[in-house]
């Protein structure tokens, strides 16, 4: 693994918050998969493309990208989730994918050496958002597009309806690292087209999209599940015995509410951020 400077955050994602996202791939999956069609139309890759996907995670949109270009690169901080990655494509023959540990902000890629470049909710994390987004423009030909999800604000979803219920964890991702960033940094447009264009990127685009998110068979499977959570695990923590008790049975009701064809459904709110390279 190259150079980390966004030690925060390889911290947490080399501990509990990745293992747990990598034990739980299939259910993070039924969380995130209703962005992907629109975020992989937006990226256009056709079948001659290079993809590069920053914060690539278990590699899911990685798998799906190689199946729609010539060849994607997935790169993480996390190796618990890098190694499911790995297994998950082997698994089903995509051959035509690499996985990397790497800090996308600092990771020598080769210049000019992908035409797309794509991220499912793994780019609003970065300690120096303007150097990796120039780190990622580099990475691209002259004329590459980036397409990526980042949250909007967690008032705008089902999932902050459902914390608000609860009172007291109202975050809605890890805890923001080094800079303040964190799960909503890149939540007002404004605030991204300054960083994408202080990048050197271009037509910077926000789009909002919303998208059914399945996060378990039923409220208790769901409470469980949000409770395992790392930012709502360690907000649980925070509480002591009682008082975590009381909130885990908040959590349990307000998702009854969601409850819906064999499946507790959540409606998820993100921008899908749109740009190129000069």
């Amino acid at each position: 693994m190259t150079t980390i400077v966004n030690t925060a955050q390889a911290e947490a994602w080399n501990g509990y918050e990745g293992g747990h996202w990598a034990a739980n791939q299939d259910r993070y999956d039924a969380v995130n998969s209703g962005f992907n069609e629109p975020l992989l139309e937006a990226a256009a890759i056709g079948a001659g493309d290079r993809v590069l996907d920053i914060g690539c995670g278990n590699g899911q949109l990685t798998r799906l990208a190689a199946r729609r270009g010539r060849h994607a690169t997935g790169v993480d901080l996390s190796a618990p989730m890098l190694e499911r990655a790995r297994a998950t494509a082997a698994e089903e023959g995509v051959a035509n994918v690499t996985f990397e540990q790497a800090d996308a902000q600092v990771h020598p890629f080769p210049e000019g050496a992908f035409d797309v470049a794509v991220s499912r909710f793994g780019v609003m994390f970065f300690a120096d958002p303007v150097a990796a987004f120039a780190n990622v423009a580099r990475a691209l030909r002259p004329g590459g597009r980036v397409a990526f999800l980042s949250l909007r604000h967690i008032r705008d979803s089902d999932l902050g309806t459902v914390f608000a219920a609860v009172g007291g964890q109202r975050r809605s991702g890890p805890a923001p690292g080094p800079g303040d960033t964190g799960p909503e940094s890149l939540a007002d447009p404004a605030h991204v087209r300054r960083l994408l264009t202080g990048a050197g990127l271009t037509d910077v685009t926000s789009t909002p999209v919303d998208a059914a998110q399945v996060w378990g068979r039923d409220a208790e499977d769901a409470a469980a599940f949000v409770g395992a959570w790392g930012p709502v695990r360690f907000a649980l923590d925070q509480m002591g015995p009682a008082l975590a008790s009381r909130a885990r049975e908040a959590l349990t009701t307000a998702l009854r509410s969601f409850e819906q064809d064999g499946a507790v459904r959540l409606r998820g709110a993100a921008w899908l951020i749109t740009a190129t390279r000069p």
